[in-house]
Order: structure tokens, then C-alpha cells, then sequence
């Protein structure tokens, strides 16, 4: 079964401390959702999942395996991170682009075959970039590029999605329909997902278990319903947040006096 673990992981940017002996149970078929404030370390915790970013001290295990002992081409088939800024040094066209993610499942000096092109096909359908492919990426609008990078880690297929803001420069129809698709296809597979995400109501509709990360290292994990009450988020926003409704129904908003 797909797994994600943490020991007592440490990490730690400039002199400042992300996280202290952190550890996690991350198993297959959970959606995690990763909140706090602007520069809190949201964006570096997923790098340090991804082992993009060596962490301070302890352990990441995808699969029950330490990610240090693995090559990066054995992370890619098993971990795909959206990056919350894409840049595009070379100019390449959508299917190009999109059939990047099957890089990690082919052998060196190989091309892409029939199958590896399908499955990119498919994930254009996904985002509803089937009529673009020939378009070149730096033509695109943000939303369009993004939905091209969403496509490029569908089409790498791995077992754990880390994602940094996936509904940037995403309308609220595309945000809603794209997080749908993703969701519902990970926990399928019984994989995992753990996204970053400014929009709580996101969170909560979404995900099944919450990091919520405050200054100084306090970070509260737990099932979603447990971490998200009014309290937990004023300490982590410095704003004091109501919930309204109740179930299924339930809205936060800053609260105005």
C-alpha cells in the first residue's frame, strides 16, 4: 500500500525553523491539506517530502523506503510534485510538455510510445486541453499553463501528488472541476495527496486530514474536523476567523467586527 512517513523530520530555511521532529502516518487513500500564513514554510515542507530539499535531521519514507537511498528517476515514478511556479526556459508545445511526465517509466536513449501517448492524451482530456496540443507553453494563459502542468503530473501517474497552490491562476470553475478530477482519481488508486492551499473552504470540502503550521514550529495534525475550528485558525492566521453552517454546509470567513 502506497505510504508516505516522516520521522522526527526537522527542516529549517535562513534561520528559520520550519518544523521540529515532525512525524507523520501518511497512508493511502488520504487527502491532506497543508494551511498556514504567507511564508510560514508551506512551499519548503513539500520540497523537503519531494527530496528536492535536504531536511535538518530525520527521515522521509515513500513506500517504507528513505528517500535518500533512492535515485531521483525511482522518486519520479512513485512522487510527482506540482511546483507553485513553472518556468519555461525552452519552447516546447502542450503535448510536449505534458509528455514529460513519462519520462521516470522510460529507459534512456528510448522515445515515447503509443501507450505513453494515450495516457498524455487522456490527461488533455482531463483538463480540457485537448484542442491545444500543438500550442506552444509561453503562449499560454496562467490558467492554461497550469492546467498543462496539472496534465504533466497526471500523465506521470505516481502513487503521491505533493501540490503547491494547484489552483493558481485557476478560475473557480476550473479550481473546483480540476480538484474533482484529482482527488477522486487518487483515492481510486489509493494513493495520496498533500496540497498546499490559501482557500480553507478548499481544505475542508477536500481533505480528510489538515497540517495546519504556525510560527515557531507548532504544528497541529489530525483528521479535518478535529485541526479546522476557530481557534486553531486565529492562532495560525492572526485573524479571527467564524465558521458558519454545520456538516456538510460549512463556511469559514474572516471574521469583521
Amino acid at each position: 500500500m502506497t505510504s508516505l512517513h516522516t520521522k522526527d523530520l526537522s527542516i529549517e530555511i535562513g534561520n528559520k525553523q520550519i518544523c521540529k521532529n515532525l512525524s507523520l502516518n501518511i497512508n493511502g487513500g488520504e487527502i491532506w491539506g497543508v494551511l498556514g500564513c504567507n511564508g510560514v514554510g508551506k512551499t519548503t515542507l513539500l520540497h523537503t517530502l519531494s527530496g528536492l530539499r535536504k531536511a535538518q535531521s530525520g527521515q522521509v519514507l515513500i513506500n517504507k523506503k528513505n528517500i535518500t537511498e533512492l535515485s531521483r528517476k525511482q522518486i519520479a515514478q512513485q512522487l510527482g510534485l506540482l511546483l507553485q511556479q513553472i518556468e519555461d526556459p525552452f519552447p516546447s508545445t502542450v503535448m510536449e510538455t505534458i509528455l514529460s511526465g513519462r519520462h521516470p517509466h522510460i529507459n534512456h536513449w528510448q522515445w515515447e510510445n503509443a501507450e505513453d501517448i494515450n495516457i498524455a492524451r487522456q490527461a488533455l482530456q482531463v483538463v480540457e486541453m485537448h484542442n491545444m496540443s500543438d500550442r506552444y507553453v509561453n503562449q499560454l494563459s496562467g490558467g492554461e499553463r497550469q492546467r498543462v502542468a496539472i496534465a504533466t503530473l497526471l500523465t506521470q501517474q505516481p502513487d503521491i501528488f505533493l501540490l503547491d497552490e494547484p489552483n493558481t491562476h485557476l478560475d473557480l470553475n476550473y479550481q473546483v472541476k480540476l480538484l474533482n478530477v484529482i482527488t477522486q482519481h487518487v483515492k481510486q488508486q489509493q494513493g495520496i495527496i498533500i496540497m498546499s492551499l490559501h482557500d480553507i473552504n478548499l481544505a475542508y470540502h477536500y481533505c480528510d486530514h489538515i497540517l495546519l503550521i504556525n510560527e515557531n514550529t507548532n504544528i497541529l495534525t489530525g483528521k479535518t474536523a478535529d485541526v479546522l475550528n476557530e481557534e486553531n485558525l486565529h492562532r495560525a492566521y492572526n485573524c479571527k476567523i467564524k465558521k458558519l453552517g454545520d456538516k456538510d454546509k460549512v463556511i469559514y470567513t474572516p471574521y469583521f467586527q
